[in-house]
């Protein structure tokens, strides 16, 4: 009676100290044999860890943690102690699943999981073709420097006010065209905070009210009101 009554109480206290989670990220880094990976959050201005796990010959392995809503959050590898790595990806209740190399970790990265993170993508898949071109005039600046055209040197710098305009253009049209998803308030805070007050404003009043008091809506709105307050408000 004693042993059933130990074999209860240990069964008791496991389950107690058993950690609870909603959301699973299942990772496979093809390469990966020692190393340490973390799942964290950003605070802004640090990050803060929430599962980490030693990897010793397994490249496969899961991190857990709860979400109260979506939110973008980051696994990162250190290599060793002179090298880490991070990738970005927007997590929700379920499981993701993260394959990439040690290798390539950010190019060969392929997440799947959230339908917000496949808007992630695809806006900044249209933003690196948009870097991709600025890089090729950069290198046609520097040719016509050598030569010094002037004209050139002109161009170059309407083009690179123009990019500027492009991208602020593409992610205000992308997040209004988005704003059902959590994506929208998340790109005007983290991607375009410098713009003018009023498309800031245009796209916080043109979510949804569960969108406007999620984690980023309120971020937002923060931004909105400081702006508002401030003496040299950008309209």
């Amino acid at each position: 009676m004693k042993r059933i009554l130990f074999l209860i109480t240990i069964v008791t206290l496991s389950a107690c100290n058993t950690e609870t989670h909603n959301f699973t990220l299942k990772a496979n880094i093809k390469g990966l044999k020692k190393g340490t990976v973390y799942l964290e959050r950003d605070l802004d201005s640090t990050f803060l860890t929430l599962d980490s796990l030693v990897i010793n010959g397994n490249s496969e392995f899961e991190l857990h943690t709860n979400l109260e809503e979506p939110e973008v959050l980051y696994i990162r590898l250190n290599k060793n102690a002179n090298e880490q790595v991070a990738a970005a990806f927007f997590a929700v209740e379920g499981v993701t699943e993260f394959n990439s190399t040690l290798k390539n970790f950010n190019f060969d990265a392929k997440i799947k999981g959230s339908k917000q993170h496949e808007l992630l993508e695809e806006y900044m898949t249209t933003i690196s073709k948009l870097n991709n071109r600025n890089l090729d005039q950069i290198k046609e600046n520097f040719e016509n420097r050598k030569s010094n055209d002037s004209i050139g040197n002109m161009s170059f710098q309407d083009y690179q006010n123009n990019l500027i305009k492009r991208k602020y253009s593409y992610t205000i049209n992308f997040a209004l065209n988005n704003k059902t998803s959590e994506i929208a308030p998340y790109l005007a805070v983290y991607e375009i905070p410098n713009t003018s007050t009023r498309y800031l404003d245009t796209i916080y009043n043109s979510l949804q009210d569960n969108l406007k008091t999620s984690l980023y809506g309120k971020k937002l709105k923060v931004i909105i009101d400081q702006r508002k307050a401030a003496p040299s408000n950008l309209e």
